[in-house]
C-alpha cells in the first residue's frame, strides 16, 4: 500500500507541463493521450471523433496496471487469515514505531491537564447541575 501511496504522491495527477494543452481548450495530439495515464479523468470525447490513438490509449500501461492491482486486491482477500493478522500486526509495530513518545516530564505535565480539566468540567456541571435542582425545587415547590 506504501509503494501505491508513493507512486500517488508522485504523481502529477494530470498537470504536467506537457498537459497544458488541456487546459487551456488546446486538442491534445495522440502522443500526449497515450502517455497520459488514464485513471479516473478519462479523455472525453464525442462518438465521432475517436480516433485509434484513443483505442491504443484503453489498452495503455496505466489501464493494465489499474486491470492487475484489482486482480492483486482479489489476491489479498483470499490470503489465509493468520497472513492477514499477522501482516496487521506487522503495519501496527511498523506505525507505532514512527510515533514520537513523550518523555516522563512531558507525560507528567500531560496528565496533570488532564486531571486539572476534568476536575473544572466536574465542578462546572456540579454547579450547573445544583442550580437547576434548586430551581426547579422554587417553581414546583
Amino acid at each position: 500500500m506504501s509503494e501505491e501511496r508513493g507512486r500517488r504522491d508522485g504523481d502529477t495527477g494530470g498537470f504536467a507541463p506537457g498537459d497544458a494543452g488541456t487546459e487551456t481548450g488546446a486538442t491534445p495530439d495522440a502522443s500526449s493521450s497515450v502517455s497520459r495515464p488514464s485513471g479516473k479523468r478519462a479523455v472525453r470525447r464525442s462518438g465521432a471523433a475517436q480516433t485509434s490513438a484513443s483505442v491504443d490509449a484503453e489498452d495503455s500501461p496505466a489501464r493494465r496496471a489499474a486491470v492487475q492491482s484489482t486482480d492483486r486486491s482479489s489476491q489479498q482477500k483470499s490470503e489465509n487469515i493468520f497472513k492477514r493478522l499477522r501482516r496487521f500486526f506487522r503495519e501496527v509495530i511498523a506505525e507505532l514505531r514512527k510515533v514520537i513518545w513523550p518523555n516522563r516530564k512531558q507525560l507528567t505535565t500531560y496528565t496533570l491537564v488532564v486531571i486539572a480539566f476534568v476536575a473544572v468540567m466536574t465542578a462546572v456541571i456540579f454547579g450547573l447541575d445544583l442550580a437547576f435542582a434548586q430551581g426547579v425545587n422554587w417553581l414546583f415547590g
